[in-house]
Protein backbone atom coordinates (compact mmCIF):
# COMPACT_ATOMS: atom_id res chain seq x y z
CA UNK A 1 0.00 0.00 0.00
CA UNK A 2 1.24 3.40 -0.95
CA UNK A 3 2.39 5.60 2.27
CA UNK A 4 2.10 9.82 2.49
CA UNK A 5 5.51 11.39 3.16
CA UNK A 6 3.09 12.14 6.53
CA UNK A 7 3.64 8.23 7.37
CA UNK A 8 -0.46 7.42 6.66
CA UNK A 9 -1.54 4.90 4.17
CA UNK A 10 -3.64 5.73 1.43
CA UNK A 11 -6.77 5.19 2.64
CA UNK A 12 -5.83 7.01 5.80
CA UNK A 13 -4.30 10.29 4.25
CA UNK A 14 -7.76 10.26 1.94
CA UNK A 15 -9.87 10.02 5.17
CA UNK A 16 -7.93 12.95 6.68
CA UNK A 17 -8.14 14.73 3.61
CA UNK A 18 -12.26 14.24 3.55
CA UNK A 19 -12.02 15.20 7.33
CA UNK A 20 -10.59 18.49 6.48
CA UNK A 21 -13.21 19.36 3.54
CA UNK A 22 -16.37 17.97 5.88
CA UNK A 23 -15.25 19.78 8.75
CA UNK A 24 -14.56 22.86 6.83
CA UNK A 25 -17.71 22.71 5.23
CA UNK A 26 -19.85 22.34 8.60
CA UNK A 27 -18.08 25.07 10.35
CA UNK A 28 -19.57 27.06 7.54
CA UNK A 29 -23.19 25.84 8.05
CA UNK A 30 -22.94 26.42 11.36
CA UNK A 31 -22.37 30.25 10.74
CA UNK A 32 -25.05 30.09 7.87
CA UNK A 33 -27.68 28.12 10.35
CA UNK A 34 -27.90 25.79 7.31
CA UNK A 35 -30.79 23.44 8.16
CA UNK A 36 -30.58 19.35 8.39
CA UNK A 37 -32.16 18.98 4.87
CA UNK A 38 -29.21 20.94 3.38
CA UNK A 39 -26.52 19.81 5.06
CA UNK A 40 -27.60 16.40 4.01
CA UNK A 41 -27.56 17.12 0.15
CA UNK A 42 -24.09 19.44 0.39
CA UNK A 43 -22.33 16.42 2.08
CA UNK A 44 -23.70 13.29 0.06
CA UNK A 45 -22.44 12.68 -3.59
CA UNK A 46 -24.38 12.50 -6.34
CA UNK A 47 -22.20 9.78 -8.13
CA UNK A 48 -19.80 7.50 -6.77
CA UNK A 49 -18.12 5.41 -9.64
CA UNK A 50 -15.14 2.82 -8.55
CA UNK A 51 -13.14 0.69 -11.42
CA UNK A 52 -10.63 -1.96 -11.74
CA UNK A 53 -9.25 -2.42 -15.09
CA UNK A 54 -6.70 -4.23 -16.80
CA UNK A 55 -4.43 -2.71 -18.66
CA UNK A 56 -1.63 -4.91 -21.31
CA UNK A 57 2.20 -3.81 -20.63
CA UNK A 58 4.66 -3.80 -23.04
CA UNK A 59 5.89 -7.22 -22.11
CA UNK A 60 2.60 -8.84 -22.81
CA UNK A 61 1.50 -9.09 -19.07
CA UNK A 62 -1.54 -7.62 -17.69
CA UNK A 63 -1.62 -5.60 -14.68
CA UNK A 64 -5.31 -4.54 -12.93
CA UNK A 65 -5.70 -0.42 -11.82
CA UNK A 66 -8.16 1.04 -9.32
CA UNK A 67 -9.63 4.26 -10.73
CA UNK A 68 -12.16 6.40 -9.56
CA UNK A 69 -14.75 9.23 -10.88
CA UNK A 70 -16.80 11.05 -8.30
CA UNK A 71 -19.51 13.71 -8.52
CA UNK A 72 -19.95 15.59 -5.41
CA UNK A 73 -22.92 18.46 -6.65
CA UNK A 74 -24.69 19.35 -9.88
CA UNK A 75 -26.98 21.82 -8.73
CA UNK A 76 -25.11 24.88 -10.85
CA UNK A 77 -23.72 23.00 -13.97
CA UNK A 78 -22.00 19.98 -15.71
CA UNK A 79 -19.34 18.64 -12.72
CA UNK A 80 -15.84 19.55 -13.63
CA UNK A 81 -12.52 18.36 -11.87
CA UNK A 82 -9.18 17.02 -12.71
CA UNK A 83 -7.80 13.36 -12.69
CA UNK A 84 -4.94 12.14 -10.67
CA UNK A 85 -2.50 9.56 -11.52
CA UNK A 86 -0.47 9.09 -8.28
CA UNK A 87 0.33 6.35 -6.12
CA UNK A 88 -1.42 8.09 -2.86
CA UNK A 89 -4.64 8.59 -4.63
CA UNK A 90 -7.81 7.24 -2.49
CA UNK A 91 -12.16 7.33 -2.53
CA UNK A 92 -11.61 9.71 0.45
CA UNK A 93 -8.97 11.76 -1.22
CA UNK A 94 -11.00 12.44 -4.34
CA UNK A 95 -14.37 12.58 -2.82
CA UNK A 96 -12.60 15.44 -0.55
CA UNK A 97 -11.36 17.19 -3.77
CA UNK A 98 -14.81 16.77 -5.44
CA UNK A 99 -16.44 18.81 -2.95
CA UNK A 100 -13.82 21.52 -3.29
CA UNK A 101 -14.00 21.59 -6.47
CA UNK A 102 -18.44 22.50 -6.10
CA UNK A 103 -17.25 25.33 -4.22
CA UNK A 104 -14.57 26.86 -6.13
CA UNK A 105 -16.50 26.85 -9.31
CA UNK A 106 -19.35 29.04 -7.25
CA UNK A 107 -16.78 31.19 -5.46
CA UNK A 108 -15.45 32.26 -8.82
CA UNK A 109 -19.03 32.16 -10.26
CA UNK A 110 -18.27 29.58 -13.31
CA UNK A 111 -21.19 27.60 -14.33
CA UNK A 112 -19.89 24.16 -12.92
CA UNK A 113 -20.05 21.44 -10.39
CA UNK A 114 -17.15 19.53 -8.46
CA UNK A 115 -16.42 16.22 -9.64
CA UNK A 116 -12.42 14.59 -9.49
CA UNK A 117 -11.09 11.51 -10.50
CA UNK A 118 -7.90 9.36 -10.71
CA UNK A 119 -6.08 6.00 -10.85
CA UNK A 120 -3.91 4.40 -8.51
CA UNK A 121 -0.82 4.91 -10.64
CA UNK A 122 2.72 6.22 -10.53
CA UNK A 123 2.94 7.51 -13.31
CA UNK A 124 6.74 7.26 -13.67
CA UNK A 125 6.80 3.64 -13.21
CA UNK A 126 5.40 3.07 -16.51
CA UNK A 127 6.29 3.61 -20.37
CA UNK A 128 4.40 5.93 -22.90
CA UNK A 129 2.30 3.30 -24.55
CA UNK A 130 1.78 1.88 -20.93
CA UNK A 131 0.36 5.07 -19.70
CA UNK A 132 -1.69 4.98 -22.91
CA UNK A 133 -3.40 1.91 -23.04
CA UNK A 134 -4.23 3.08 -19.05
CA UNK A 135 -5.66 6.20 -19.72
CA UNK A 136 -7.52 4.81 -22.86
CA UNK A 137 -8.72 2.09 -20.68
CA UNK A 138 -9.70 3.99 -17.86
CA UNK A 139 -11.92 6.69 -19.72
CA UNK A 140 -13.77 3.85 -21.48
CA UNK A 141 -14.24 2.88 -18.31
CA UNK A 142 -15.87 6.41 -16.81
CA UNK A 143 -17.43 6.80 -20.20
CA UNK A 144 -20.88 6.59 -19.22
CA UNK A 145 -20.57 9.04 -16.71
CA UNK A 146 -18.54 11.70 -18.71
CA UNK A 147 -19.67 14.25 -21.50
CA UNK A 148 -19.38 17.87 -22.50
CA UNK A 149 -23.01 18.65 -21.08
CA UNK A 150 -22.16 16.17 -18.19
CA UNK A 151 -18.83 15.98 -16.42
CA UNK A 152 -15.69 17.17 -18.01
CA UNK A 153 -12.25 16.01 -17.04
CA UNK A 154 -9.19 17.91 -16.62
CA UNK A 155 -5.33 17.67 -16.07
CA UNK A 156 -4.22 17.14 -12.31
CA UNK A 157 -1.56 16.01 -10.40
CA UNK A 158 0.29 13.35 -12.52
CA UNK A 159 -1.32 14.19 -15.66
CA UNK A 160 -1.05 16.62 -18.76
CA UNK A 161 -2.13 17.77 -21.58
CA UNK A 162 -1.12 14.66 -23.60
CA UNK A 163 -3.10 12.46 -21.01
CA UNK A 164 -6.56 14.82 -21.97
CA UNK A 165 -5.55 14.30 -25.77
CA UNK A 166 -6.09 10.55 -25.37
CA UNK A 167 -9.23 11.10 -23.33
CA UNK A 168 -10.75 12.93 -25.46
CA UNK A 169 -9.80 10.79 -28.56
CA UNK A 170 -10.97 7.49 -26.78
CA UNK A 171 -14.64 9.30 -26.11
CA UNK A 172 -14.66 10.62 -29.42
CA UNK A 173 -13.82 7.51 -31.24
CA UNK A 174 -16.52 5.80 -29.23
CA UNK A 175 -19.00 8.53 -29.94
CA UNK A 176 -18.12 8.24 -33.87
CA UNK A 177 -17.24 12.22 -34.30
CA UNK A 178 -14.95 14.24 -32.52
CA UNK A 179 -15.98 15.63 -28.86
CA UNK A 180 -13.10 18.57 -28.38
CA UNK A 181 -15.87 19.63 -25.24
CA UNK A 182 -15.19 16.69 -23.24
CA UNK A 183 -12.44 17.13 -21.57
CA UNK A 184 -10.50 20.51 -20.94
CA UNK A 185 -6.63 21.41 -20.13
CA UNK A 186 -6.30 19.86 -24.07
CA UNK A 187 -3.08 21.03 -26.35
CA UNK A 188 -3.72 23.58 -28.22
CA UNK A 189 -3.58 22.17 -31.88
CA UNK A 190 -6.62 20.07 -30.64
CA UNK A 191 -9.24 22.14 -29.51
CA UNK A 192 -7.01 23.46 -26.39
CA UNK A 193 -6.70 27.36 -24.81
CA UNK A 194 -4.49 29.23 -24.90
CA UNK A 195 -2.96 30.09 -21.50
CA UNK A 196 -4.71 27.19 -19.95
CA UNK A 197 -1.23 25.38 -18.96
CA UNK A 198 -0.58 28.55 -16.76
CA UNK A 199 -3.90 29.36 -15.76
CA UNK A 200 -3.61 27.97 -12.09
CA UNK A 201 -0.18 29.90 -11.00
CA UNK A 202 -1.50 32.69 -13.03
CA UNK A 203 -4.67 32.77 -10.86
CA UNK A 204 -2.61 33.01 -7.49
CA UNK A 205 -0.79 35.81 -9.09
CA UNK A 206 -3.50 38.04 -9.89
CA UNK A 207 -5.01 36.87 -6.50
CA UNK A 208 -2.15 37.60 -4.41
CA UNK A 209 -1.86 41.13 -6.29
CA UNK A 210 -4.93 42.28 -5.82
CA UNK A 211 -4.83 40.75 -1.60
CA UNK A 212 -0.99 43.33 -1.59
CA UNK A 213 -2.75 46.16 -3.78
CA UNK A 214 -2.84 48.60 -1.41
CA UNK A 215 0.00 47.84 0.94
CA UNK A 216 2.82 47.89 -1.71
CA UNK A 217 1.58 45.22 -4.12
CA UNK A 218 4.38 42.64 -5.39
CA UNK A 219 7.00 44.11 -5.79
CA UNK A 220 10.02 42.94 -3.38
CA UNK A 221 7.69 40.65 -1.44
CA UNK A 222 9.96 37.67 -0.42
CA UNK A 223 8.03 34.10 -1.30
CA UNK A 224 8.73 30.82 -0.69
CA UNK A 225 7.14 27.89 -2.95
CA UNK A 226 6.64 24.16 -1.46
CA UNK A 227 5.82 22.32 -4.34
CA UNK A 228 7.57 22.84 -8.14
CA UNK A 229 5.41 21.13 -10.10
CA UNK A 230 2.70 23.09 -12.66
CA UNK A 231 1.20 24.87 -9.98
CA UNK A 232 4.28 25.71 -8.17
CA UNK A 233 6.94 25.89 -10.76
CA UNK A 234 4.16 28.28 -12.79
CA UNK A 235 3.41 30.52 -9.93
CA UNK A 236 7.45 30.63 -8.75
CA UNK A 237 7.97 32.24 -12.41
CA UNK A 238 5.13 33.98 -12.88
CA UNK A 239 6.22 35.89 -8.84
CA UNK A 240 9.16 36.59 -10.64
CA UNK A 241 8.23 37.95 -13.74
CA UNK A 242 5.65 40.21 -11.26
CA UNK A 243 8.52 41.39 -9.07
CA UNK A 244 8.41 39.49 -5.95
CA UNK A 245 11.92 37.54 -4.87
CA UNK A 246 11.32 33.59 -5.01
CA UNK A 247 13.75 33.02 -2.24
CA UNK A 248 13.08 29.39 -1.89
CA UNK A 249 11.16 26.01 -4.11
CA UNK A 250 11.36 22.94 -3.30
CA UNK A 251 10.17 19.25 -4.91
CA UNK A 252 9.96 16.24 -2.89
CA UNK A 253 13.79 15.61 -3.07
CA UNK A 254 15.45 18.71 -2.54
CA UNK A 255 14.84 22.16 -1.15
CA UNK A 256 16.58 25.38 -2.85
CA UNK A 257 17.78 28.37 -1.39
CA UNK A 258 19.06 31.89 -2.75
CA UNK A 259 19.06 34.96 -0.78
CA UNK A 260 18.26 37.86 -3.54
CA UNK A 261 15.97 35.75 -5.28
CA UNK A 262 16.57 32.27 -7.58
CA UNK A 263 16.41 32.38 -10.85
CA UNK A 264 12.94 30.46 -11.36
CA UNK A 265 12.89 30.78 -14.96
CA UNK A 266 15.51 28.58 -15.65
CA UNK A 267 14.97 26.17 -12.88
CA UNK A 268 11.28 25.58 -14.41
CA UNK A 269 12.64 25.27 -17.67
CA UNK A 270 14.63 22.84 -16.81
CA UNK A 271 12.34 20.85 -14.93
CA UNK A 272 9.89 20.81 -17.77
CA UNK A 273 12.30 19.35 -19.79
CA UNK A 274 12.20 16.02 -17.99
CA UNK A 275 14.77 17.07 -15.73
CA UNK A 276 14.61 17.07 -11.45
CA UNK A 277 15.18 20.20 -9.34
CA UNK A 278 18.21 18.38 -8.10
CA UNK A 279 20.15 18.52 -10.94
CA UNK A 280 19.11 22.32 -12.16
CA UNK A 281 23.47 23.56 -11.36
CA UNK A 282 21.70 27.59 -11.13
CA UNK A 283 23.28 29.35 -7.87
CA UNK A 284 21.01 28.20 -5.05
CA UNK A 285 22.16 26.65 -1.73
CA UNK A 286 20.50 23.06 -1.11
CA UNK A 287 18.02 22.86 1.76
CA UNK A 288 15.28 19.93 3.11
CA UNK A 289 12.40 20.21 1.46
CA UNK A 290 10.13 20.69 4.36
CA UNK A 291 12.45 23.66 5.62
CA UNK A 292 10.67 25.60 2.84
CA UNK A 293 7.34 25.58 5.24
CA UNK A 294 9.59 27.25 7.90
CA UNK A 295 11.29 29.82 5.76
CA UNK A 296 11.58 33.57 7.13
CA UNK A 297 9.89 35.15 3.86
CA UNK A 298 6.29 37.46 3.35
CA UNK A 299 4.99 34.78 1.49
CA UNK A 300 4.42 31.23 1.93
CA UNK A 301 2.63 29.38 -1.65
CA UNK A 302 2.02 25.59 -0.03
CA UNK A 303 1.25 23.91 -3.88
CA UNK A 304 2.37 20.32 -3.23
CA UNK A 305 -0.28 18.04 -1.56
CA UNK A 306 -2.89 17.67 1.04
CA UNK A 307 -2.11 18.19 4.39
CA UNK A 308 1.22 19.70 4.09
CA UNK A 309 0.49 21.79 7.37
CA UNK A 310 -0.69 20.20 9.87
CA UNK A 311 -1.26 20.40 13.67
CA UNK A 312 2.58 19.13 13.92
CA UNK A 313 4.28 21.94 12.27
CA UNK A 314 1.29 24.86 11.95
CA UNK A 315 3.41 26.76 14.51
CA UNK A 316 6.62 26.52 12.86
CA UNK A 317 5.28 28.46 10.26
CA UNK A 318 6.81 32.01 9.65
CA UNK A 319 5.08 33.54 6.99
CA UNK A 320 2.75 35.69 7.84
CA UNK A 321 0.69 35.06 4.54
CA UNK A 322 -0.25 32.03 2.71
CA UNK A 323 -1.65 31.47 -0.12
CA UNK A 324 -2.83 28.33 -0.98
CA UNK A 325 -1.50 26.72 -4.51
CA UNK A 326 -2.62 23.16 -3.63
CA UNK A 327 -5.57 21.97 -2.62
CA UNK A 328 -6.44 21.65 1.03
CA UNK A 329 -2.54 21.90 1.94
CA UNK A 330 -3.86 22.71 5.58
CA UNK A 331 -5.37 20.67 8.11
CA UNK A 332 -8.09 22.38 10.08
CA UNK A 333 -6.36 22.02 13.13
CA UNK A 334 -3.52 24.10 11.35
CA UNK A 335 -5.56 26.91 10.68
CA UNK A 336 -6.72 27.73 13.92
CA UNK A 337 -2.82 27.68 15.26
CA UNK A 338 -2.36 30.16 12.37
CA UNK A 339 -5.60 32.02 12.65
CA UNK A 340 -4.46 32.87 16.42
CA UNK A 341 -0.81 33.87 15.26
CA UNK A 342 -2.69 36.29 13.03
CA UNK A 343 -1.31 34.56 9.73
CA UNK A 344 -3.55 35.32 6.92
CA UNK A 345 -4.54 32.25 4.82
CA UNK A 346 -5.76 32.81 1.28
CA UNK A 347 -7.79 29.55 0.90
CA UNK A 348 -7.55 27.02 -2.17
CA UNK A 349 -11.10 27.28 -3.20
CA UNK A 350 -10.04 31.28 -4.54
CA UNK A 351 -6.72 31.13 -4.81
CA UNK A 352 -6.34 28.59 -6.98
CA UNK A 353 -9.47 28.91 -9.24
CA UNK A 354 -7.75 30.19 -12.14
CA UNK A 355 -7.14 26.53 -13.42
CA UNK A 356 -10.62 26.00 -13.47
CA UNK A 357 -11.55 29.53 -15.01
CA UNK A 358 -9.70 28.68 -18.30
CA UNK A 359 -11.03 25.25 -18.16
CA UNK A 360 -14.55 27.38 -18.62
CA UNK A 361 -13.15 29.27 -21.11
CA UNK A 362 -12.03 26.35 -22.74
CA UNK A 363 -14.80 24.24 -22.72
CA UNK A 364 -17.14 27.59 -24.46
CA UNK A 365 -14.55 27.98 -27.19
CA UNK A 366 -14.90 23.99 -27.72
CA UNK A 367 -18.37 23.94 -27.45
CA UNK A 368 -18.91 26.98 -30.49
CA UNK A 369 -15.31 26.06 -31.84
CA UNK A 370 -14.09 29.24 -31.16
CA UNK A 371 -10.28 30.32 -30.61
CA UNK A 372 -9.33 33.10 -28.15
CA UNK A 373 -6.41 34.81 -28.17
CA UNK A 374 -3.92 34.14 -25.10
CA UNK A 375 -3.84 38.11 -24.11
CA UNK A 376 -7.66 38.16 -24.29
CA UNK A 377 -7.96 34.38 -21.65
CA UNK A 378 -5.51 36.12 -19.12
CA UNK A 379 -7.33 39.20 -19.31
CA UNK A 380 -10.64 37.59 -18.61
CA UNK A 381 -9.22 35.79 -15.90
CA UNK A 382 -7.31 38.44 -14.47
CA UNK A 383 -11.05 40.22 -13.65
CA UNK A 384 -12.67 36.72 -12.76
CA UNK A 385 -10.02 36.44 -10.14
CA UNK A 386 -9.75 39.57 -9.13
CA UNK A 387 -13.71 40.18 -8.84
CA UNK A 388 -13.63 36.63 -6.92
CA UNK A 389 -11.25 38.12 -4.49
CA UNK A 390 -12.91 41.38 -3.64
CA UNK A 391 -16.05 39.43 -3.56
CA UNK A 392 -14.81 37.38 -0.64
CA UNK A 393 -12.72 39.90 1.38
CA UNK A 394 -15.83 42.23 0.80
CA UNK A 395 -17.88 39.49 2.94
CA UNK A 396 -15.24 40.01 5.43
CA UNK A 397 -16.02 43.76 6.58
CA UNK A 398 -19.75 43.67 5.97
CA UNK A 399 -22.09 43.88 9.17
CA UNK A 400 -21.46 41.08 11.71
CA UNK A 401 -19.87 38.70 9.24
CA UNK A 402 -16.19 39.51 10.37
CA UNK A 403 -14.50 36.49 9.38
CA UNK A 404 -11.21 35.06 7.75
CA UNK A 405 -10.75 34.62 3.83
CA UNK A 406 -11.51 30.78 4.22
CA UNK A 407 -14.80 31.18 6.22
CA UNK A 408 -16.01 33.82 3.41
CA UNK A 409 -15.10 32.27 0.66
CA UNK A 410 -17.08 28.67 2.20
CA UNK A 411 -19.82 31.05 2.80
CA UNK A 412 -20.02 32.19 -0.32
CA UNK A 413 -19.88 28.65 -2.40
CA UNK A 414 -21.96 27.34 -0.49
CA UNK A 415 -24.72 29.78 -0.49
CA UNK A 416 -24.34 29.68 -4.40
CA UNK A 417 -25.01 26.03 -4.34
CA UNK A 418 -28.15 26.52 -2.20
CA UNK A 419 -29.44 29.03 -3.70
CA UNK A 420 -29.13 26.98 -7.29
CA UNK A 421 -30.82 24.06 -5.12
CA UNK A 422 -33.32 26.06 -4.26
CA UNK A 423 -34.30 26.92 -7.60
CA UNK A 424 -34.66 23.36 -8.86
CA UNK A 425 -36.32 21.98 -6.45
CA UNK A 426 -35.58 18.33 -5.55
CA UNK A 427 -37.38 15.52 -7.70
CA UNK A 428 -39.95 13.97 -7.87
Amino acid sequence: MATTVAGLSSAEAGDATLRTALEQFHRAADHLKLPDKHREILTSFKTVYETEFPVELDDGSFRVFKGYRVHHNSARGPVKGGIRYAPMVSLGEVKALAMWMTWKCAVVDVPFGGAKGGVIVDPHSVSRAELQNLTRRFTSEIAPIIGPDRDIPAPDLGTNPQVMAWMMDTYSIQRGYTVPGVVTGKPVAIGGSEGRFEATGRGIMYVLAEHLRESGGLAGRRVAVHGFGNVGGVTAKLLTQGGAIVEYVCDRDIGLYRKGGLDTFSAYAHVQQGNALATWTGEAERVAPEDVLYADVDVLVPAALENTITAANASRVRAPLIIEGANGPLTTEADDILAERGVTVIPDILANAGGVTVSYFEWVQSRDFQRWREDDVNAQLQRYMVDAYRGVAGRCVVGADRCNLREAAQWIGIERVIEATELRGIFP
